[in-house]
């Protein structure tokens, strides 16, 4: 084999274990031919940047997938630190069909403002009459709640609980994500990367989920036991909200 054979492969083996096109399929034409899911995601000013973006990682690499960001209006969105943005490639006048929605959560200052955005709210409720998921993450939860969209039980930042019960009604339930009907919601930023490979799971089967799981190596192993509200102390939760907010713009 020649050196320019021996070179071409090993450029080749490299694309497809970093997920790259091989040359000559452009990703615009790759993307007219899929056929599988779209799957779309909410932005708005001050979201948080994990819970878009963790599960987006994971549901694009479903097979024929589209995960396309979605805001108000389109072009960057900043997060809750005002430090990060993520461009927003549709607006919501220009998408009216989803297989997947999928609302992130945020700060104070975000949610509250999303949660009183009929443009927002009006968009969510006539996507969802159409979505086979409809899902959220963190405390994106509180705005499907104010579209009118949850039932029974969910489950939201560990912080939002309370409010959550009191203001929607539902049971809060502290697990890494709930599901009720087609509505699935995920705890805290992190948990909507699990929230993600169960749903990839129920979009293309398990063996398609464990293979992204592995595609993306989430096996978690944090240098500290901390991530649980429900045995953190009440020193470590105030340290945890304390940073949270001094963070947030």
């Amino acid at each position: 084999m020649s050196d320019t054979q021996t070179t071409r492969r090993t450029v080749l083996t490299a694309a497809v274990a970093l997920g790259l096109p091989a040359a000559g399929i452009g990703t615009a034409a790759a993307a007219e031919g899929r056929r599988g899911p779209k799957i779309g995601v909410l932005l708005y000013d001050g979201f948080s940047l994990l819970d878009p973006t963790g599960p987006a990682e994971v549901l694009s690499r479903l097979p024929g997938a589209t995960v396309t960001m979605i805001g108000e209006r389109r072009g960057p969105v900043r997060t809750d630190t005002g430090a990060t943005a993520v461009v927003a490639d549709r607006a919501v006048s220009e998408v009216d069909r989803l297989d997947v929605l999928l609302v992130p959560g945020a700060g104070n200052r975000g949610t509250g403002a999303a949660m009183q955005n009929p443009v927002l709210l009006d968009w969510i409720r006539r996507v969802d009459r159409h979505t086979t998921w409809t899902t959220s993450v963190c405390t994106g939860a509180l705005i499907l709640g104010a579209a009118g969209l949850l039932r029974e039980r969910a489950t939201t930042y560990w912080a939002a609980a309370p409010y959550l019960e009191s203001t929607f009604g539902v049971r809060y339930v502290p697990e890494r994500y709930v599901r009720v009907g087609k509505v699935i919601t995920a705890a805290g930023v992190s948990a909507g990367i699990d929230m993600a490979l169960f749903l990839a799971g129920k979009l293309a089967g398990e063996d398609v989920a464990r293979a992204i799981q592995l595609a993306v190596e989430y096996d978690p192993h944090p240098p500290f036991d901390s991530g649980n509200a429900a045995t953190a102390s009440p020193q470590l939760k105030e340290l945890a909200l304390r940073l949270l907010a001094e963070s947030q713009q």
